[in-house]
């Protein structure tokens, strides 16, 4: 059977073509593709390729999607041909060291997903085991599809252990940052945030429910903006970066007060290094955390904010557009002047 695909060449050289669909083996199961979604990873991967995700040429491309059943594999328990499912890009292998420390998302054997830019993607054994899940009735396909994203959010923001009352600082509104607001304020953080594009610092009153917002095209010092915002101006109890940046993470440890704490969530190119101040975080008692990917427990969590209404995730998506047109989406991602690109196969999202 024949299907169509964007499939990864090389840096900057995708196809959209027809390809042979994966048929599933006794423990994978076949989904038909009804959504997929553009992301900050694939964005990178198509002009940088990817040392994990993009391991052979020509391969799958995108990792954020959801779909219906369309074949099952013989040992496959607890789903039926018709289901509607959403499965995220990884699971843990339960058996390694790391797995056993219930470090999941830091599991040595991932098993790892690739290639929802198409018609239909072959799940693999241990993610159909794992991390597939039938969607609720009353959940779009657009919606679930956001269960990866969000669920590597949720892992963030439970390592952060905000506190009720305390004030957090976000650096950085993509989608990733406005799920980061949300989740903040549903923990009854005050949220503050900085960004330069106006329609992220929008999105992040009306969707995330920030107290207060700071444009940095018009803010000449920063620091003295997130601390206006803070008790006795002292600084924040938490700092989220969501950029990924060396020299922000390096900014980031000015903001907090004595005794706060750093989460460097967005993260650096490989072999990059930064300067910290050692007195602030030797004295001060800056706590710094990073926060990696997601788990099985993230997953669920993720599936079940969305399912009960309380992250309406659909305000996140910007543009629709068709499968073959995914070259262009995602040069429009990273334009700045999208958040998420909605990709239809079929043209349906219900």
């Amino acid at each position: 059977m024949k299907m169509n695909a964007v499939r990864f060449y090389a840096p900057e050289n995708i196809k959209y073509e027809q390809v042979e669909v994966q048929e599933p083996n006794d423990d994978e199961i076949l989904v038909k593709i009804m959504a997929a979604l553009t992301c900050g990873t694939d964005v990178k991967t198509y002009h940088r390729g990817h040392p994990v995700l993009i391991k052979t040429t020509p391969s799958g491309f995108g990792h954020e999607f959801s779909g219906i059943i369309e074949k099952l594999g013989k040992n496959v328990e607890g789903f039926n041909i018709g289901d509607r499912v959403v499965a995220v890009n990884t699971a843990p292998c339960l058996e390694c060291y790391h797995c056993k420390m219930e470090e999941y998302n830091l599991c040595e054997n991932l098993e790892f997903l690739n290639g929802a830019y198409a018609d239909y993607i072959t799940i693999p054994k241990q993610i159909a085991k794992i991390n597939t899940y039938k969607i609720p009735d009353h959940m779009s396909f657009e919606e679930a599809a956001f269960v990866e994203p969000l669920a590597n959010v949720v892992h963030g923001i439970e390592r952060t252990d905000i506190k009720p009352g305390q004030t957090v600082g976000i650096i950085g509104l993509g989608p990733i940052g406005l799920m980061l607001t949300r989740l903040a304020k549903l923990k009854g953080a005050k949220v503050i945030v900085a960004a330069r594009n106006p329609m992220k610092l929008h999105l992040a009153q009306t969707f995330g429910g920030a107290d207060a917002i700071i444009d940095l095209n018009l803010e000449p010092d920063p620091e003295r903006a997130f601390k206006n915002h803070t008790p006795q101006g002292r600084g924040l109890d938490v700092i989220i970066e969501a950029v990924g940046l060396p020299e922000i993470w390096e900014r980031t440890f000015k903001l907090v007060r004595k005794g706060g704490t750093v989460h460097l969530f967005g993260g650096c190119k490989s072999g990059t290094s930064v300067n910290i101040d050692t007195h602030r975080l030797h004295y001060d008692e800056i706590k710094v955390i990073g926060v990696f990917h997601h788990t099985p427990q993230y997953v669920k969590q993720a599936l079940d904010l969305i399912a009960s209404g309380q992250i309406d995730v659909k305000k996140l998506i910007t543009h629709k557009m068709p499968l073959k047109e995914l070259e262009k989406a995602i040069k429009m991602h990273k334009g700045g002047e999208t958040l998420k690109i909605l990709i239809s196969p079929t043209g349906q999202t219900n």
